[in-house]
């Protein structure tokens, strides 16, 4: 077999067999393939795409070129969650616990932030004393024990996922919606749960932009794991603005433990109680969905849920926070509105590229976070304002240029009209 044959194959729109794309993705692993030919390989199937076959396919030779994570030690149904990414994201935090706080067995690993959107593990990790590098077997008893563990992924898990990526990355073929799929399912089946949710943000803060993209998107990965004999469900959801009020870590955990107490806003709690009803029913834990959902709404205002997130943090060396004295700034400064109306939009690639400019995210790896900055949003979408209403708090450490202040005057479009307040789930796909 020559690397030449399978990019002319599939560069004439051709369908490869497992043992081609096997070829393609062991040969790359072990350094036998070069870079130029995997680049134009990628380029022919970002062009001409894959069946659902093909990408299952991939997912498999992804998969195999690395680790597996064997939970067969965890008695019960495992349970997992995956976004896409989007701003203010911080659901793992509220998730797991609830989840794992009605029974169901929450073993997951996250990873961190780049760019504009933010990481669980950069999240936990502002937390004093919170560990995310767990061995495999903390990884095990600790959901044994208390039925929830969150842990970064190892270097050994899909190692052909990095290599293609940092291709994809410099090669423009990124936005492959197969290719995308693979990646994300590679992993997500690494790491070794029964029931996966996926959750697919759309809009202006997320990867995908249209409401066809992520429906395609969703299918492929379904229909990936359905081939592994994997029960997911994948949630297509608003991100035209930020999820909740809080951006950046501290910020978002703190707003992760209100919410857990009972008193997160209604699109955070919507979703994570909808995400969390699937998640609770498949593992088992309700006889139907609307039993789960009951259930997880229970859980949320009981305690109960904020109980297992302190016995989760405590099992991970984390202090549990003050939330009083939790975030220190040096500065808070109000962004006003100078007009009267009703908030359209919320621009949350806007919103995340303030808190990455603050200091709270990365624009490469190697970048420091600090945990304390960020935005906090005091109007959402369909909310009334007036001239001089607070529309969104600056926690800085630093003196804030101007660009911060004209990249929030981007983000917010205010309209004479009433706005209705939007649906934070489009769709399910099962």
């Amino acid at each position: 077999m020559r690397m030449v044959d399978v990019i002319e194959k599939k560069r004439e729109g051709h369908f490869l067999s497992v043992e081609e794309i096997n070829y393609v993705i062991q040969g790359y692993v072990q350094g036998k393939i070069p870079d130029y030919q995997v680049s134009a390989w990628l380029m022919a199937i970002f062009f001409q795409g894959m069946t659902d076959q093909e990408s299952s396919a991939l997912t498999k030779a992804m998969l195999e070129s690395g680790e597996v994570i064997d939970l067969s030690k965890i008695s019960g149904i495992k349970v997992d969650k995956h976004s896409t990414g989007g701003v203010g994201d911080k659901t793992t935090l509220i998730l797991g616990p609830l989840v794992a706080a009605c029974g169901a067995k929450v073993a997951k690993l996250s990873g961190r932030g780049l760019g504009h959107t933010g990481g669980t593990l950069d999240k936990l990790e502002s937390i004093d004393g919170c560990r995310i590098n767990l061995t495999e077997e903390e990884f095990i008893n600790q959901v044994n024990r208390i039925g929830i563990a969150v842990a970064g992924q190892t270097g050994e898990i899909v190692p052909a996922d990095k290599l293609l990526y940092a291709l994809r990355d410099v090669t423009g073929t990124v936005p492959s919606i197969p290719l995308i799929a693979s990646s994300i399912m590679s992993k997500k089946l690494a790491s070794g749960a029964d029931v996966i949710c996926l959750d697919v943000k759309i809009g202006d803060g997320a990867f995908m932009k249209t409401i066809e993209d992520a429906r395609e998107l969703s299918r492929i990965m379904v229909s990936i794991g359905e081939s592994f004999g994997k029960n997911v469900t994948a949630f297509i959801t608003d991100m035209d603005q930020p999820l909740g009020h809080a951006i950046g870590n501290r910020l978002e955990v703190k707003e992760a433990i209100e919410t857990l107490s009972g008193k997160g806003p209604d699109d955070l709690v919507e979703l994570c109680t909808d995400i969390a009803s699937h998640m609770i029913y498949y593992a088992k834990q309700a006889p139907t969905l609307e039993a789960a959902k009951a259930l997880a709404v229970e859980k949320l205002n009981n305690g109960e849920a904020l109980a297992k997130f302190n016995e989760f943090i405590i099992a991970q060396g984390g202090t549990l926070p003050d939330l009083k004295n939790f975030i220190k700034v040096k500065q808070i400064i109000p962004f006003k509105a100078k007009k009267a109306g009703y908030v359209l939009q919320i621009k949350a690639l806007n919103i995340g590229l303030t808190s990455m400019k603050l200091g709270g995210g990365r624009e490469t790896k190697d970048d420091i976070i600090d945990p304390m900055v960020g935005i906090i949003l005091k109007k959402k979408i369909g909310e009334q304002v007036q001239i001089g209403d607070t529309l969104a708090e600056i926690y800085a450490n630093h003196n804030v240029d101007s660009d911060i202040f004209e990249t929030l005057e981007e983000a917010f479009q205010i309209v004479e009209y009433p706005v209705e307040k939007p649906n934070i789930i489009l769709e399910v796909i099962s």
